[in-house]
């Protein structure tokens, strides 16, 4: 049994409560919070959880095994180093910091004290995504072209970091996972019409080695939520969409490509759309989270890293830190260096 902090339950730690609490190998004894509010409603939820203001009443705790850190982004380096410097597993959610050396430096340190470190990157864990990495790696969609990939809605709005810090760590995570290399540069442009110097709509455009390239549009002042990724084959097409219930992927038969042609002209080509079914393939709709979890408490038990572990952490920050400074030289081309 593995007994478990919260640090943090505002908008994303209740989740968290409840989908680790619904474990049978661990058990959530303690949550943290500065607000007084939050915490009651999880005691009314959870009457016997021990609820505190101070999170040092966690990481001191030698009761407990392992913490769970939900909190703001700006906050995530100290409080994941001090825990583990308590020798306790770490589950962080996303992103690790916002500073690759930091990243570095925590990931040092959970292999000298040889605790689990993993990131909250829940993605790794969707059925729907390991459904597309598996039309890719099979050859379903052919020659992967580009990816084009949505995450915005009408808020909530962040104050510690910008829209692209909050939303884009997802899409960034995702597309290491499905095209399998990391990019070798990348562009940023964006606008703050909230708040001075908080970008609150950020395009990002990533080149990869192999020719391909995506786009990431990521927004906090969308009238609509969405959350949709194109991927576009020289085989065929694929639409993942975040929101739907049954249509999560829908596998467009479609395709184009020059054909060389017979004709007394040099080099004659002919132009070839290819327009077929559309498919919905069943997809096991576990929630991820739960599978997340579940992944986390293994790592614990079987001493193993977990799949979505502080290197892969470290290869989004270091993306996303390439971005913001394109964002700040308006658009200019960055290389990234890993």
């Amino acid at each position: 049994m593995v007994r478990l902090g919260v640090i943090g339950i505002g908008y994303w730690g209740p989740n968290l409560v409840r989908n680790f609490n619904e474990l049978s190998n661990c058990k959530i004894i303690k949550c943290c919070d500065l607000d007084t509010k939050k915490l009651e409603n999880i005691r009314q939820k959870y009457p016997d959880m021990i609820i505190t203001k101070d999170y040092l009443d966690i990481i001191k705790d030698k009761n407990l095994d392992a913490v769970i850190i939900a909190t703001n982004t700006k906050s995530h380096y100290k409080i994941v180093k001090d825990v583990l410097s308590e020798d306790k597993h770490v589950f962080v959610e996303k992103p690790l910091t916002t500073n690759s050396k930091e990243c570095l430096e925590l990931i040092d340190l959970a292999k000298k004290k040889n605790k689990v470190l993993m990131v909250g990157y829940v993605f790794e864990y969707n059925s729907a995504i390991k459904k597309l990495k598996e039309y890719i790696e099979n050859g379903e969609l052919g020659k992967i072209n580009y990816i084009d990939m949505i995450r915005t809605g009408h808020g909530p709005i962040r104050q510690d970091v910008n829209v692209m810090w909050d939303l884009a760590p997802h899409d960034i995570y995702i597309l290491l996972k499905l095209i399998d290399s990391k990019p070798d540069s990348v562009i940023a442009r964006g606008k703050a019409f909230l708040k001075n110097g908080v970008e609150d709509v950020v395009y990002i455009n990533l080149t990869f080695p192999n020719n391909k390239i995506a786009n990431i549009h990521v927004s906090w002042l969308n009238p609509a939520k969405k959350r949709e990724i194109t991927i576009v084959g020289d085989k065929k097409m694929a639409i993942f969409n975040d929101i739907s219930q049954d249509r999560k992927i829908e596998l467009y038969d479609k395709g184009a490509a020059y054909s060389e042609i017979s004709s007394s002209e040099f080099d004659k080509f002919q132009l070839l759309l290819r327009d077929g079914d559309i498919t919905i393939p069943k997809i096991n709709l576990e929630e991820p989270l739960k599978t997340e979890a579940k992944e986390f408490i293994s790592c614990i038990l079987e001493n193993r890293t977990p799949l979505s572990d502080g290197i892969k952490a470290y290869y989004v920050t270091k993306i996303l830190e390439a971005a913001e400074e394109s964002l700040k030289k308006n658009g200019g081309v960055i290389k990234i260096v890993y």
